[in-house]
């Protein structure tokens, strides 16, 4: 965290200065917006966090809800996610109250007793390190909670608009802000603006992000169908308190029994409380959606019929529901017919449940959502801002749509399994071994997203192996040089809108004539930077590029004298030096070593959402610049 570098902070240095929107915030719905985001769920409400970190940018969340979420029906929150808690600084705070997942208990069939389970396999959760952050169980509604305090304290100061209900939405061909969306004022919100409850006004705004749950209105609006199959199988899911004898009832567990269906078991924080989910069985096709009305009783009875010879007593019941398995994704993310992008300017956005459904078993739900609804905002804070031009947005539909297509197909085997019996398994071991071979997919590591604007292509992949193109920038201890403080690379990456440049130096100590040198040279001085070239006038040298320098040498040996002006930014209104953007490799855990990259040097270049668009040799500034052209839209230079 830093801090102190526009004078002396006193107070808690996470609330941020208040910029644009945020000095004079109105307290009532205006009549025109840049983005308004329907919908305060996981995505919605990244969303909104990102875009209230720039003050300029008039950004409104509306929720049909009279308040925050009470009781959030997801619960399992990947690694991936917890990076990405670490980009909006509350990582260690949700990590602290949450259930922290290490290993995965198999229960199958005893084959000496088989209406007796036992206890057939226990596997690490995460055995191959793919992420210094764990697996977590977490209530949704807390997950809300930080992101909302973040959006609160952030230069934009957003606060979400409470009990306005979405109604339709019409796209005009021109005008500044040409998406016409209709609202009403929901039951039981109290008036707002001179609006009485059930009562409707109009607003208009530039963009609208539409989050607002798998029903959502904002994707009938713009003509777009969630399409796929039913599986016909249903499940009870209950938070509880209970009294049982069941040895793993803190472990997470996938239970199959012979004859009684199966549960995945899932503890949740705060040590008593837990859920479960019991499988129901198959719902005949003209089922109607009567399963769904199966009580609590009939649940707890079959979870005790599934646990023999193990007993539940249920004494109090969090949360319920029953649930038929769907896979479900639309055919774009956005408003732009199929075939016809570039043709214009997509103007609405659906993300997360609104575009794509499935089971909850695999925990994928709420974590895919966020990284849709976090993909778009930066994307719009970027177009907004002139950094980049409207071709940008055309993006995030390509992207997002193929992670929900593989989410989809992943989910179907998971779920196959999870229902199937294990004596229909032609190997006994089918269940954990598709757990531990996927494991990399549920951690939410498996995006990698193709070649575009922002994603260049793997020619020169060999420089970092490690850090493959397209997939998230995987982090790795080092040493910061200033201070000799361990620390991991991609944790100082938050989420403020700005690409990082990570410069890998050749073997040359700090300040001699090496291709290090000679790129931070180009970096600071030449008219085709991307810092000389796309950093706005009157803006720190780092206000859109974070430029950072590994050396290969440990850090006694990285003289900060000799260290050249780009990687010592002079920022604030004082103009002083931030020194954590020097580092050198860890001796204990070697960076180079650890990722693949090449003694000679590597240039990785990182979205603002942490994905690796670009590995690049460090003399190769005529690509990065072409890169950057791609992407930016050129300002007055600053250095």
């Amino acid at each position: 965290m830093q801090f102190h570098h526009h004078g002396y902070v006193s107070g808690d240095p996470r609330v941020q200065p208040a910029e644009g929107i945020g000095l004079d915030r109105a307290p009532e719905l205006p009549d025109e917006m840049d983005v308004l985001i329907v919908g305060a769920g996981p995505a919605g409400m990244i969303a909104a966090a990102q875009l209230a970190q720039f003050g300029g940018i008039s950004t409104r969340l509306i929720d049909r809800r009279p308040g925050r979420l009470a009781v959030g029906q997801a619960d399992g929150i990947q690694a991936r996610s917890v990076e990405t808690f670490q980009a909006f600084g509350f990582a260690d705070r949700i990590t602290e109250e949450a259930y922290r997942i290490t290993e995965m208990c198999f229960w199958k069939p005893d084959p000496e007793n088989p209406e007796n389970i036992v206890r057939a396999a226990r596997t690490p959760d995460d055995p191959h390190g793919m992420s210094e952050f764990p697996h977590l169980i977490v209530n949704q509604a807390r997950v809300l909670d930080y992101f909302a305090e973040y959006a609160r304290n952030a230069p934009g100061r957003l606060e979400p608009d409470w009990g306005w209900e979405f109604v339709a939405l019409r796209v005009d061909e021109d005008g500044e802000h040409p998406v016409e969306v209709t609202l009403r004022r929901a039951e039981g919100a109290g008036s707002s603006a001179g609006v009485a409850e059930g009562e409707e006004r109009t607003v208009r705004a530039k963009y609208v992000v539409g989050a607002d749950s798998a029903r959502s209105r904002v994707r009938e609006s713009i003509g777009r169908k969630l399409v796929g199959d039913q599986a016909f199988h249903a499940w009870g899911v209950m938070d509880v308190l209970a009294e049982t004898d069941f040895p793993d009832i803190r472990t997470k567990c996938a239970i199959q029994s012979h004859d009684g269906g199966s549960i995945l078991h899932i503890p949740r924080e705060g040590n008593h409380l837990f859920r479960m989910y019991v499988d129901l069985g198959e719902v005949p096709h003209d089922d109607n959606g009567r399963v769904r009305q199966t009580s609590q009783e009939e649940v707890e009875a079959r979870a005790n019929r599934i646990l023999h010879p193990y007993t539940l007593t249920v004494k109090n019941v969090a949360w319920r529901s029953v649930y038929e398995v769907g896979h479900r994704v639309t055919d774009k993310f956005d408003d732009v017919p199929v075939g016809e992008d570039g043709a214009r300017t997509p103007r609405v956005f659906i993300a997360g449940d609104a575009c794509h459904t499935h089971s909850a078993k695999a925990g994928q739900g709420m974590n895919v959502s966020m990284q849709d609804g976090w993909n778009i905002a930066w994307k719009l804070a970027h177009v907004l801002e002139g950094r980049a031009p409207e071709s940008l947005l055309d993006t995030y539909s390509a992207e997002r749509q193929q992670v929900a297509v593989n989410l989809i197909e992943f989910d179907k085997k998971w779920s196959t399994l999870m229902a199937a019996k294990p004596e229909e398994m032609e190997d006994p071991s089918a269940l954990e071994d598709f757990y531990m071979k996927t494991i990399e997919f549920p951690a939410g590591f498996m995006t990698q997203y193709e070649p575009s604007m922002i994603i260049d292509g793997a020619a020169r992949q060999e420089l970092a192996t490690g850090f493959p193109v397209g997939k998230r920038f995987k982090s790795n201890p080092v040493v910061r040089v200033c201070d000799a403080n361990p620390k991991h690379l991609g944790h100082h990456h938050r989420a403020d809108g700005r690409w990082r440049i990570y410069v890998f130096a050749d073997a040359a100590a700090a300040g001699e004539p090496s291709k290090t040198t000679e790129l931070a040279e180009w970096l600071a001085s030449a008219p085709d930077s991307p810092v000389v070239a796309y950093t706005p006038e009157g803006a720190d040298v780092d206000a859109w590029f974070d430029v950072k320098v590994i050396y290969q040498q440990d850090h006694p040996r990285v003289e900060m004298d000799r260290v050249p002006a780009i990687f010592l930014p002079k920022v604030g209104p004082f103009q002083v030096v931030d020194y954590e953007k020097v580092y050198a490799a860890d001796p204990a855990d070697d960076i180079f070593e650890a990722r693949g990259i090449s003694r000679d040097g590597a240039i990785v270049v990182v979205r603002p959402d942490h994905y690796v668009a670009d590995v690049l040799p460090l003399d190769a500034t005529d690509a990065l610049a072409a890169f950057f052209a791609g992407v930016f839209v050129p300002q007055r230079a600053t250095v």
